[in-house]
């Protein structure tokens, strides 16, 4: 069995879904956390395929203080919820078939994100840092900041 490795940890090249490819990388506690309270693993657990753009546990520590603790309280979970989806992606889609196009998209939440593959990858401000993890149900993407909805 070959093996690689995500962030120092060692894989299995047996794929996973996008959530648990995410637990086991270790590095998204805070954005498992945050689908957990907005209810969405069944839907990232789902068949998919989808493209999700994850924040690292480092790009959500950049947030202002106590932003994620008042984001994952019950009486916020819409707005958590608009913010993780838009983090997503219907559809797979590899660092490959960005590169050299400028795309506004669709989210799943139905909001629309400015992917720029011109000079690597970027959606709206955030770098994609990690490309092309892929897992059973689509593709992961590790992004150095949250993306927020505007306005």
């Amino acid at each position: 069995m070959s093996h690689r490795y995500f962030r120092g940890r060692e894989m299995t090249d047996s794929l996973h879904d996008i959530l648990d490819t995410a637990v086991a990388a270790g590095s998204f506690s805070t954005l498992v956390a945050a689908v957990t309270a907005a209810d969405l693993v069944d839907t990232l657990k789902g068949e998919g395929p989808f493209t999700v753009f994850a924040p690292s546990d480092d790009a959500f520590a950049a947030l202002p203080e106590g932003t994620v603790e008042t984001l994952v309280k019950p009486e916020n979970k819409d707005r958590l919820t608009a913010i993780l989806l838009l983090h997503v992606l219907p559809g797979k889609v590899m660092a490959a078939d960005v590169a050299g196009q400028v795309l506004d998209p669709g989210t799943a939440g139905g909001a629309t994100v400015h992917i720029d593959g011109s000079n690597g990858v970027t959606v709206n401000a955030a770098n994609v840092v990690t490309a092309d993890i892929e897992c059973t149900n689509g593709v992961i993407h590790v992004i150095d900041a949250v993306l927020l909805p505007s306005g």
